[in-house]
Formats: C-alpha cells, sequence, structure tokens
C-alpha cells in the first residue's frame, strides 16, 4: 500500500493541534501566522493566469486559423508566411504553433508537410 504523504497544509493543521494543546502564552500568534501561510499556498495554487507569451500565441494562432480559412485548402508553412498578416513570424515559431492546434489537419506527401482546418 502506497504511503500517504502529507501536504504543507496538513503539516500546519498538525502544529496548530501542538500549540493548542501545550498551552503556549503566544497561541493566537502563532495560529495567525500559520493562517497566514495557509493562505500564502493557496493564493500560490490558484495562479492559472496566462503569461505574456502564451497570450501572444493565441492571437497568432487565431490568425493562422483566418490565414488556412482563406486560402481554403492545404498549404505549407512557407506558403502561410506568405500572408502578409503570417509574414513576420518564422518558419519554426509556426511550426510549432500550428502543431498545438487540434483544429488544424497535417498531410504528409513526399517529405512536404501541408496544413488545413479540419472540416
Amino acid at each position: 500500500m502506497a504511503e500517504v504523504r502529507m501536504t504543507k497544509k496538513d503539516w500546519f493543521e498538525v502544529i496548530r493541534g501542538i500549540v493548542a494543546e501545550s498551552g503556549n502564552e503566544r497561541t493566537e500568534e502563532i495560529n495567525a501566522f500559520i493562517d497566514h501561510e495557509v493562505e500564502l499556498l493557496n493564493l500560490k495554487s490558484s495562479k492559472t493566469t496566462e503569461t505574456k507569451t502564451q497570450k501572444e500565441n493565441m492571437a497568432i494562432k487565431e490568425t493562422i486559423r483566418e490565414v488556412l480559412r482563406d486560402m481554403g485548402h492545404a498549404v505549407t508553412i512557407t506558403e502561410m508566411q506568405a500572408d502578409e498578416r503570417l509574414a513576420g513570424f518564422s518558419n519554426q515559431k509556426l511550426s510549432a504553433l500550428v502543431r498545438q492546434m487540434s483544429d488544424v489537419v497535417k498531410t504528409t506527401e513526399k517529405k512536404t508537410s501541408y496544413f488545413a482546418l479540419a472540416e
């Protein structure tokens, strides 16, 4: 049977119990400290905001969708770069972003990759 590991929150609750039983004169201060530390742990675990780069990449992915929709057929990354909306991005950047997109289908012919929107 796997051993259940205690989290920091669990340890703080154990410490709170020990302090309560000890009759220490600074119990209120210690409990305030424990509450503060648990609050910090809660804040740390709730950070789910996107980074600046992730936000920029989402905008680029939307532009890729628009370009693929406008072209209407499977194209290579180089052909996508010919569009002025994507001309400023490197081949590697566009390739990495296209591979992350679940609504884009990749086909390969003679070692050349073509990308199109899934229907």
